[in-house]
């Protein structure tokens, strides 16, 4: 079986292609199926997530090495356009603040957000002013302030965990466990 684990930036040829929603582009162990048929395992670091048009490299059982193509999978979604860029961004608030994934970008029709499918939020969007079409796209959500996965760092201060942001090194974080100062 081919084991496909490395992602690389460019390959002289393509050996075959892999379609994926995003909730499966986001997982690190899997099994899929090639648009061959073909049967592969995938094993990528914890947090790699996996965009459409990424190369990623593999190895079959008897050493040989493949490049396959990331083809993402059109998914139930909902287009928001809004008609001034405020509005919008009132809409982009509101999804951020229910921590809810994103797509950002614009089409001749200008800028859109896309988000998958949910009657809950389109009612909340429509609310605010937004036209809410539902639609069957490919979705690539935003990867995140923080780049879309948790690393380890190794710079030896024992964080006891991973931390999702650098701390500047004189900052003083109070926790309630503290002793009062």
């Amino acid at each position: 079986m081919l084991t496909l684990n490395t992602k690389i930036a460019s390959a002289a040829s393509i050996d075959g292609e892999l379609l994926l929603p995003f909730a499966l582009r986001e997982k690190s162990r899997q099994r899929a199926r090639l648009r061959s048929g073909e049967e592969v395992a995938v094993f990528t670091v914890r947090g790699t997530v996996l965009r459409h048009g990424d190369l990623i490299e593999g190895s079959e059982e008897d050493g040989s090495r493949r490049v396959i193509r990331i083809v993402a999978a059109e998914e139930d979604t909902s287009c928001i356009r809004c008609g001034s860029s405020e509005a919008l961004l009132r809409c982009a608030f509101h999804l951020g603040n229910r921590h809810t994934q994103a797509q950002v970008g614009s089409d001749a029709a200008g800028a859109f957000l896309r988000i998958r499918r949910d009657p809950v939020l389109a009612d909340m969007l429509t609310g605010l002013g937004a036209s809410v079409t539902d639609e069957t796209a490919p979705f690539e959500p935003e990867s995140g302030a923080y780049g879309g996965g948790h690393h380890a760092h190794g710079d030896g201060h024992g964080h006891g965990g991973t931390l999702l942001a650098p701390v500047p090194l004189r900052q003083k974080i109070h926790r309630p466990s503290d002793p009062a100062a």
